[in-house]
């Protein structure tokens, strides 16, 4: 029996007083993109957004007032940027120019992209009719009269004439009701099947309409099929639906901006326009624009101006704050989500017993296949009664009875790998008392006590700080988990996400920077027992972490290549498809 919190509907929201009518354009083009536009807030620029930005640039800044019906002149008159709105019909229009004549108006639409091409000729795209059509109505409720009005290309600069007909006037009506009846239900629509619409969307990194679509069809439910979210039985899966090999590779594998590490003390970070200029003690000044940037880092005494903290909270860059050895303090971000439909559904399954476990037996079976991987791709000699418990483990794990069970695995299977850790390590430099410098018997922490576990440590901090940030940035709660059970100041989710790549990003970051020589002996300083990095070697092991994060890897249900950096937020958004319905089951990355 489905327990009663899951039988509840769907909670009813109240969206905006207002439609705006180019949601209504989004609407029309696709109701999936509407949703997350203007229901969840998110956008993302991309080349074609940015030059129609450009494009707009002049009736943006022209804001102009439209005479009264009454008084308008019989001669041609032209006003930019006029917003009005419909009480009626709960709609609302920036309308880009509106040309009067003869007691007529006519609303103008500005557009990136060139008309459709037709038998007949050209013709205005379905989509821009009815923002055109929902402006035109607006016009009429505030007593203009409107017949017809024009939409621009800038493309082919073309000017295209669009009659308001009945019919495109009740379609217009007909789709304004039924958007708002979708911000009302809340519950997201399915991704558009093989459309040729998705290479160019903006959002199709968030929405991932291919990988959703071939989740839904190739992965069986892990759990009861019928405990969904809300009680309602998963759809069956169209044939039509993409497989693996056919997911068009519509993500980028890179993203071009970088994150900034400032670990040296006394630093200052200010910004002019759109540049950060940071400071030394010495006066000395480094610029850095803000463009390159996807998030700051600051460890110990680094200062950073209000302006400066303004710039990167409006532009979505986040800002993270470390103690000078390394400890993840906090995060500084703007109000870039405002998904609140994910975070409840969040906050009802951590409560579910039934799928917490099923998703913690997930995340931890993948973590000990992935350390096993590790064990048989660097060890020089991979023991081979060691990878066979561990695949023993994994398949314990994943019928764990519940959370204790399953942690218990997990530490055994923890133990079993970091005592042949060792087996991974090449070098062999010795310290000043003629021992191996790099030396590894166990895990320990708080403090670290040998320079492997310091290294550990550090970059296990840092994997923290990437999956809060991606959990902020999708519209997860980080400090809600379903395996790691909440604490106070603990990023429950966070970690839970992270046990997976914890060998293939943490791990490999520490073998590389230790047997390619990227940290040295010369690195560390030892005081009272605890071992800890010097800035050089931070610094050096920061370029080892963001190698390994910028490194491509091949994901195994989609067969294509992403960096780590780019993965961590793929998967991220797969557990959002998990908990909207959308998929049965959530596919913990391994790698073979």
């Amino acid at each position: 029996m489905i327990p009663w919190s899951l039988q509840t509907p769907r909670p009813q929201v109240e969206p905006p007083e207002y439609l705006p009518a180019r949601m209504l354009n989004e609407y029309v083009y696709c109701p999936r993109l509407f949703f997350y536009e203007w229901v969840e807030g998110l956008f993302r620029d991309n080349a074609d957004t940015v030059e129609g930005r450009w494009q707009h640039r002049r009736v943006d800044t022209e804001a102009g007032q439209l005479p009264p019906p009454e008084e308008l002149p019989p001669e041609l008159v032209k006003t930019r940027s006029i917003t009005l709105a419909s009480d009626r019909l709960r709609l609302i229009a920036r309308i880009d120019l509106v040309e009067a004549e003869g007691g007529r108006v006519y609303p103008v639409d500005y557009k990136h992209g060139a008309p459709a091409k037709t038998d007949s000729g050209i013709e205005a795209w379905w989509p821009d009719q009815v923002q055109l059509c929902a402006q035109a109505l607006v016009l009429r409720d505030n007593g203009y009269t409107v017949e017809e009005g024009f939409i621009w290309y800038a493309k082919s600069r073309q000017r295209v004439r669009v009659r308001f007909s009945q019919e495109l006037l009740d379609r217009t009506v007909r789709a304004a009701e039924q958007a708002l009846a979708l911000a009302r239900g809340g519950k997201i629509p399915p991704p558009l099947l093989d459309s040729p619409k998705c290479p160019g969307c903006s959002l199709v990194g968030i929405c991932l309409p291919d990988e959703t679509s071939a989740l839904m069809s190739l992965l069986e439910p892990a759990v009861d099929p019928q405990l969904s979210l809300f009680g309602e039985p998963p759809e069956p899966a169209p044939e039509s639906r993409p497989r693996p090999g056919q997911i068009r590779r519509l993500v980028a594998s890179r993203d071009d901006a970088k994150p900034l590490y400032l670990n040296t003390q006394g630093l200052y970070v200010g910004k002019s326009s759109n540049v950060l200029r940071i400071r030394d003690r010495d006066g000395a000044e480094q610029e850095i624009r803000i463009l390159d940037i996807c998030q700051v880092n600051l460890f110990g005494n680094v200062q950073i101006s209000t302006q400066a903290v303004h710039t990167l909270c409006e532009a979505g860059i986040p800002i993270c704050y470390f103690s000078q050895g390394g400890w993840f303090y906090g995060i500084t971000s703007g109000m870039n989500t405002k998904n609140v439909f994910l975070r409840r559904a969040q906050f009802r399954m951590a409560d579910e017993p039934r799928f917490a476990l099923s998703l913690a037996q997930t995340l931890v079976a993948g973590k000990i296949r992935n350390q096993r991987t590790m064990l048989q791709r660097n060890h020089i000699e991979p023991p081979g009664l060691v990878l066979a418990q561990l695949k023993d483990l994994a398949e314990c794990a994943e019928k764990a009875r519940d959370l204790d069970e399953l942690l218990g695995i997990e530490g055994q299977a923890a133990r079993l790998y970091f005592a042949n850790f060792a087996g991974m390590i090449k070098v062999n430099e010795l310290g000043v008392d003629g021992e191996r410098l790099f030396q590894f018997n166990q895990r320990n922490r708080r403090p670290p006590r040998d320079p492997i576990n310091a290294l550990l440590s550090l970059g296990y901090s840092l994997l923290t700080k990437d999956l809060t940030i991606t959990c902020y940035a999708v519209g997860f709660d980080p400090f809600i988990g379903f395996y790691h059970q909440p604490r106070f100041g603990r990023p429950a989710l966070a970690l839970d996400l992270m046990e997976p790549f914890r060998p293939l990003i943490v791990d490999s970051a520490v073998l590389s920077a230790v047997n390619m020589k990227m940290v040295t002996g010369e690195h560390f300083v030892s005081a009272g027992g605890a071992v800890a990095l010097t800035p050089e070697g931070r610094k050096n092991f920061f370029r080892a972490y963001e190698l390994r994060m910028d490194s491509l890897v091949t994901h195994p249900l989609f067969d294509y290549r992403v960096s780590y950096r780019r993965l961590l937020e793929i998967q991220a958004r797969l557990l959002a498809r998990l908990l909207d319905g959308e998929i049965p089951r959530y596919p913990v990355f391994t790698t073979r």
